[in-house]
């Protein structure tokens, strides 16, 4: 699982277009998204978070991962 803060998501189309983004290289990832806490959580993907992160990145929402709990 992966998570990331993303500060300039603030509607549903910006959690869908994160959605979409990340759908596009993962299909099968399950893409939780908090817009209150400006949280995105990705479980089952197979690509590392920097990916996303870069996939977020580029429609447009700067990603920042965040280190998972150990």
């Amino acid at each position: 699982m992966h998570s990331f803060k993303v500060e300039k998501m603030g509607c549903g189309g910006c959690a869908k277009s994160v959605t979409r983004a990340v759908q596009g290289i993962e299909l099968n990832a399950r893409v939780e998204v908090d817009l209150r806490t400006k949280l995105v959580t990705v479980s089952g993907a197979s690509v590392p978070a920097d990916r996303i992160a870069q996939v977020i990145a580029a429609a447009g929402y700067p990603a920042e991962p965040l280190l998972a709990a150990a």
